[in-house]
């Protein structure tokens, strides 16, 4: 074989393993810019007081995708949660909600059906299924009074309090007694005592001079007087007649 036929035989090989090689390498990178349903997820969250189901697609071909959510009960559809949703993906990640009163601890399915032409590229659930937190979002709770502090009392007393409320319409007022004119209440009276008063004493004695006993006593003891002299003048003379 002449040296022309070897060289153009080897090219021709060549030419051949470029070939295979570039096909595999376009088949390779055709199955990476695929959609694929490793490219989606799922999480139950709060959007402030309300539970949403979020399912993001981060599909950098941009191959709008359907997404349906099921809740789970024993592994079997209890329902469907609002109406299936389309988003088309991006490299960053598009996200989509459903909104969705969850309970703690509870069990979600999410479906996902992308098409691409008239060939269906992604036809899966997301794994494992969703598993809402064990605590449910903060209820928002508007019946709690807020306490207003009591203002500070003024020291000076108003008008309106000062004065005596009007008696309403028709009424008659009624007048008021001399006590009241007054303006004091009267004092109780005080106990009586069996003992005379000296005020009481003196006005007898003012009215009479004495009082009506005084006599009868003065007599009496001018009496005994006289009587008790007579007495000591007697026994005087017994005593000197018998010293004699």
């Amino acid at each position: 074989m002449s040296l022309s036929r070897r060289t153009a035989a080897r090219s021709v090989r060549m030419l051949g393993v470029t070939a295979a090689s570039a096909a595999l390498a376009l088949s390779a990178s055709g199955t990476a810019l695929a959609c694929d349903i490793t490219e989606f997820s799922a999480a139950a969250a709060c959007d402030g007081t309300k539970g949403v189901i979020t399912v993001t697609d981060k599909d950098a071909t941009h191959v709008p995708a359907v997404v349906t959510v099921f809740l789970e009960n024993n592994g079997a559809d209890l329902r469907q949660v609002g109406k299936e949703q389309t988003v088309t993906g991006s490299k960053k990640g598009v996200a989509v909600s459903f909104a969705e009163d969850w309970e703690p601890n509870a069990e979600y399915r999410v479906h996902v059906v992308a098409v691409k032409g008239k060939k269906t590229l992604v036809e899966a659930d997301i794994t494992p299924n969703v598993t809402t937190p064990s605590k449910a979002c903060a209820a928002d709770d508007t019946s709690i009074p807020t306490t207003t502090p009591p203002s500070t009392p003024s020291s000076t007393p108003s008008s309106s309090s000062s004065q005596t409320a009007a008696p309403p319409a028709g009424t008659a007022t009624p007048s008021p007694s001399p006590s009241d004119s007054s303006g004091d209440t009267a004092a109780p009276p005080a106990p009586a005592s069996n003992a005379p008063s000296p005020a009481a004493q003196e006005s007898n004695l003012a009215e009479t001079g004495a009082n009506s006993n005084t006599g009868l006593i003065v007599g009496i003891a001018a009496v005994l007087v006289v009587v008790g002299g007579g007495a000591v003048f007697f026994g005087m003379r017994r005593r000197g007649a018998s010293h004699r």
